[in-house]
């Protein structure tokens, strides 16, 4: 078995959980090639057992190299950015737990060692998210022009709000006048659209979300849609500048720019353990059921 190992950092708080989970794939024989900026701090400070290759992003799936999975270390902004280098290789991720929440990141770091055992044995559960993709009357976000949890747009320059008219299939649907816009997958119905008093969408309900973030006209609410349905804006405002955001990435645009938000043409696919499942998760994660109080 041949795995990826993503990540972006290596905090003094994780090394230990680092160290366990590489001598957990020397034990069961896996052959971990590693992302190549995140390697030069685990060569640094982890004591390898066994050699290691190099992953350097997309193009490796490029070049006929055969890789089971994708596991990443971190919490949900490191899939995001794990997202980004799988893309359409149909590689499955599997997320452990090294941050907080963890809506994705699901399998918590003191269950490596089964983790590795159940995806060797293929014990797992395949979980496929959708993705939405952006498209522009000017190139943005180079050859990654989508996102697995949400596209939005900011103000940026001013503390005044922005206009932004927004449309479903080329019918006008309304003018939101807030800090901005969320368009949520419903993999993103638990991120920042959540936070702005969005709904939770379950994974296969084949919707977006838009939500808008602090409107000033009070009856503008979040609505749910069809994820076959094509969104397009028309921003404007008083500054020059405003912020358009694919997950954790961005560009700065102006009123010239045209967008339009659609399903992505291909999916991500995730790896479960077997007794883990949404409803779960949610629950464990927003602590539902629980009284602080006892």
């Amino acid at each position: 078995m041949q795995v990826i190992i993503y990540s972006t950092i290596l905090k003094e708080k994780d090394i230990d959980y680092v160290q366990t989970f590489f001598d957990i794939l020397h034990e069961e024989g896996v052959n971990a090639y590693v992302y190549r900026p995140y390697l030069e701090e685990v060569r640094k400070k982890i004591k390898l057992k066994q050699d290691v290759g190099e992953f350097d992003g997309y193009v490796d799936f490029s070049l006929g190299k055969h890789f089971d999975c994708v596991i990443t270390l971190g919490g949900d902004g490191t899939i995001l950015a794990a997202a980004t280098a799988v893309r359409d290789s149909n590689v499955p991720i599997m997320g452990i737990n090294l941050g907080r929440l963890g809506f994705l990141s699901s399998i918590e770091k003191k269950r490596i060692k089964e983790a590795i055992t159940i995806l060797k044995n293929g014990r797992f559960i395949l979980d496929e998210r959708h993705l939405l993709s952006l498209e522009s009357n000017e190139p943005l976000f180079g050859d990654t022009p989508f996102a697995l949890n949400d596209c939005t747009l900011l103000k940026r320059d001013t503390s005044s709000m922005v206009t932004i008219h927004t449309y479903i299939n080329g019918s006008y649907l309304n003018t939101y006048w807030a800090d901005g816009i969320i368009i949520a997958t419903p993999t993103g119905s638990t991120g920042y659209s959540l936070s702005c008093g969005g709904p939770i969408i379950f994974p296969r309900s084949n919707n977006f979300v838009i939500t808008p973030v602090a409107p000033h006209n009070l009856t503008a609410r979040p609505v749910v849609i069809d994820d076959s349905s094509v969104v397009s804006f028309e921003i404007e405002g008083r500054a020059e500048n405003f912020l358009c955001t694919l997950d954790s990435r961005f560009e700065v645009i102006t009123d010239d720019v045209q967008l339009a938000v659609r399903k992505c043409d291909f999916t991500v696919k995730f790896i479960q353990l077997p007794d883990m499942d949404f409803p779960k998760t949610i629950r464990q994660k927003l602590a539902w059921g629980k009284d602080s109080r006892n």
